[in-house]
Formats: structure tokens, sequence, C-alpha cells
């Protein structure tokens, strides 16, 4: 085994950690992050569109500050900071010298997404340094044949279930990979299927939160298609996946691809250039979001660094001139720019490729909106009233602020707020927050308009140009009509 660059990597991993830390505080709550601490404060063991884990780190690190926007993120941070660390490893495990080991932690370091999705608290952080971690066990037990390597494997798929639902796409993949290039020894293992066995207890009883209210998760699948027709759908799917890469990953991943199929050095590791080819692919088919792929690049990119520093003329030049142009757009990416110099969106696409912006704003005016239109209401009708929303941000965003802005119990029907509760009966004067006019019109006897919140940098219908209804007389009851009223989307 080469050595481990562990002072060239400890730089590089430092200035990603000083590059995330300048972001941490920015702007404010992302939409899902809200969520997640809402989740994180109904503890459960299954949710409508994610497992457990996010909303109980969410709901932890609100326990310990709440309210605090460093708090929340730290975990992204430590995740994103552990998978630099690992994907060195990987290209230690595939026999790359002290320059391919950096060189891969700076491809990872200097992604445009990689990076800065450990600048929020998401699903995906947590899920792609899992898929990093499992890579680099599968990857060692190829060259070790370790038994407990391939056992934590296995356990770690276990928990990244409890994350999100994709790591078996992976792992359908490397077996078809296997299949094609081997080793096929590893479906002899019983360390693998122990593993297997261990994930399906862990997932089990997710999958009976999920039976028992009617499978929420498996439309998830359709909903991020129709959000992703938003923004090209398949169209712009394969360009946006190789973009995220970033500048040197994108160069490292491609040649790391054909370094896995046709280089001999990398023979024993074949599988995995038939893995990132088949998992792109399979997403791609379904119709998923491009980063979903991103988990299994960094052991690719591991590859192509090995391969650089060994066939590359010029190699050193062209690495650090590569590295420093992807840190610079990615230093360029990061959301350091005052508030006031952001300009509002005007389109659905604008909004979808810079959602990770504009998800951060207008929680204020939509608080104060909720506020005020609640605050007009005569006094006996407060005590039979709720807040109603539209989506599940903006139930989110209220929910967490009920105490300082004095508002009622908060419901939505959409997305996993849905399954947090049904309103009473009882309520018989509904705050609905976003919706039209006709449509509420269908459900209660009279609806007028009660507030406007216009948020100058919120997103379209969710903090920016939406009405808060007052709609009074329910037409069914709650109990009755609320399965009915429940949506994805």
């Amino acid at each position: 085994m080469p050595a481990f660059a562990g002072i060239g990597v400890a730089v590089v991993t430092t200035l990603a950690g000083i590059a995330i830390g300048v972001s941490l505080n920015r702007y404010g709550f992302f939409g899902d992050e809200l969520y997640f601490v809402a989740a994180g404060h109904r503890p459960s063991f299954g949710y409508a569109d994610q497992g457990p884990i996010v909303p109980l780190l969410a709901g932890l690190m609100d326990m310990i500050a709440p309210g605090s926007l460093v708090a929340l993120r730290i975990p992204a941070l430590l995740v994103t900071l552990a998978a630099i660390v690992v994907s060195a490893l990987i290209a230690r495990e595939l026999g790359g010298s002290r320059s391919a080991q950096v060189l891969a932690a700076a491809a990872y370091a200097t992604s445009p997404f990689l990076l800065l999705q450990g600048t929020t608290l998401s699903t995906n952080a947590i899920d792609t340094g899992l898929w990093v971690l499992i890579t680099w066990l599968l990857i060692r037990w190829v060259r070790t044949r370790g038994a407990m390597t391939l056992l934590a494997a296995g356990a770690v798929t276990a928990l990244d279930m409890q994350v999100k639902w994709l790591i078996p796409v992976f792992w359908l993949a490397v077996a078809i990979g296997v299949l094609i290039a081997g080793p096929r020894e590893l479906f002899r293992r019983p360390a693998l299927w122990i593993g297997a066995a261990l994930t399906a207890a862990a997932t089990a009883p997710t999958l009976v939160w999920q039976a028992a209210h009617g499978w929420p998760q498996l439309g998830m699948g359709a909903q991020v298609s129709a959000e992703q027709a938003l923004v090209g759908g398949r169209w712009t799917f394969l360009p946006i996946a190789l973009f995220i890469a970033g500048g040197l990953g994108v160069v490292l991943l491609i040649a790391g691809t054909v370094a896995l199929l046709r280089w001999e050095p990398l023979r024993p590791f074949r599988f995995l250039g038939w893995t990132v080819l088949l998992v792109i692919v399979a997403f791609w088919a379904l119709g998923g979001r491009p980063y979903y792929v991103i988990g299994c690049y960094p052991a690719v990119i591991a590859a192509g660094a090995v391969w650089w520093t060994r066939k590359i003329r010029w190699r050193k030049v062209v690495a650090v001139l590569l590295a420093v142009a992807s840190g610079i757009f990615m230093v360029l990416s990061l959301p350091l720019k005052p508030e006031s110099a952001l300009r509002p969106a005007t389109t659905d696409l604008e909004v979808g490729l810079n959602l990770s912006i504009f998800g951060r704003f207008g929680w204020t005016e939509l608080r104060e909106g909720a506020a005020a239109a609640y605050g007009a209401l005569p006094e006996p009708e407060r005590s039979n009233a709720v807040i109603l929303t539209d989506a599940y941000w903006q139930a989110s965003a209220l929910d967490l602020a009920r105490g300082a802005y004095g508002l009622p119990a908060v419901y939505s029907i959409n997305r996993g707020f849905g399954y947090f509760g049904t309103p009473p009966d009882t309520a018989t004067t509904v705050l609905w927050v976003g919706g039209t006019e006709s449509e509420l019109r269908q459900h209660f006897a009279t609806v007028a308009a009660a507030g406007r919140v216009d948020a100058r940098l919120g997103i379209p219908g969710i903090a920016r140009d939406i009405t808060i209804w007052r709609c009074d007389g329910p037409r069914e009851s709650w109990s009755t009509a609320w399965p009915g009223l429940l949506r994805l989307g």
C-alpha cells in the first residue's frame, strides 16, 4: 500500500472546511431544512418522502442550539469533510501515490456540488457521504478479501437506507458490473448476504410505516420526474450530471471511467467502470435528479487520479491549473453575495437552477403575513382557527415560529407534512396559505382574501406572490376529507 498523503489531504480538507464554514450562516434556512426540523420534532420510524436519520439529526441539533443555522448544518459539514478524506483513501486503495490521493481529494473539494452540499443539511449531503464510504469498503474488500470489511459495507448500507432509498440502485449496478467483469467471488461471500439481511431488518420498521400509510414513498418517483421536467428533464440530465462534478472532477471522472474499463493496473476494479455508467443510465431512465448519481463519482474520480498521475505528461502543471480553475469557480458558487445584490427569479427554470439560493428567503415575510391575518380574526373565532398551507415548506416555516409569532396549529396537505396530523373537526375557520380562490371554494362555504405575502427573493407560490385566504364552513369534516386532500406535489 502506498503511504497516506496525510499532510496534503489535511490541507485540502482544511481549505474545504473554511470554504463551507464561511457559508454556514448565510441568508436563512433552506426550505427542506425547516421541514427536517419540523419532522425531527415528530420522531417516527418513517416519513412520506425520506427515512428517519436526517429528521433525527435536525431535531437533535435544534435541541442543542435552537434556531441556529450553524448548528443545524454541522452534520453536513462533517460528513462532507469526511468524504474528502475517504476519496483520498479510495485513491490509495487503488494504488495511487500521494499525488493521486491529493488530486482525488482536490477534485471533491472543488466540485460545485460535492462540496457545496455541505453548506446545508440535506438528505443528499448525508447520502453522498455514505455512498463514498460504502464504495471505499467495497474496494478495500476487493484488495483484502476481509469479511469484516464487506460486513461493514452492509452495515453502512443499512444506515443509508434510513436516509434515502437510492443505494439499492448502486448495489444493483455493482452486481451487474461484477457479473460482467468480476470478481464473481463476491456473490459467494456470506458477509455480503449477512449485510443484505441486516439492511432488510433495519429497513423493516420504515416499510411497515410506508405500508400503513399507503406507500407514499413510491409516489415520489413520479413527483421527482415532474419537477425535473421543469429544468429540461432527460435532455438536460447528462449535462447537469457532468457539470456538478466540477472542472477537475469531470476530467478525472471521464479518465477514471475509461481507465477502469481498459487500463490493466485497475483490472480488479473494472466493475466500478460499469457501475457508474449503469447508475447514470438507471437514474436517467427513471427520471431522477441528476445529482442522484454523484455518490459513485468519487471512486471513479480517484481511479482517474491514479491513472492521471502515472500517464499524463505535464500532469502536475495541468492538474494544478485544473484544480485552481475549479476552485475559483467553486468559490464563486458559494452563497456569499449580499442579499441586495441578488435579483428575483423570473422563470421556473431560473428557480429550478438556483433553488439552493431562493429556497432560503421569504420566511420572515411569510410568518409576518400569517400572524397579521390571524391577528385580524375576531377574538371568538381564533379558538377554532388553524393555518393550512399549500406547500410543506410554508407549513414548516410557520410551525417552527408558532411561539414567536403567536400562531395557531399549522397543517399542510403537501408532501410529508400532510402525514403529521389532521386538523380537528372543530376547526371551522382556516387561514389557507397559497392556493387559488376557485380551488378553495370547492371545499369551503365562504372564501375571502385575508392577507398577502410577496417576498422579493422568495420562490413564487411559496413566499412570493401568494394570498392568505380566510376559509369558513368546511363542506366535509376534516377527518373525512383529509386523505383525499393529501398530495406529494
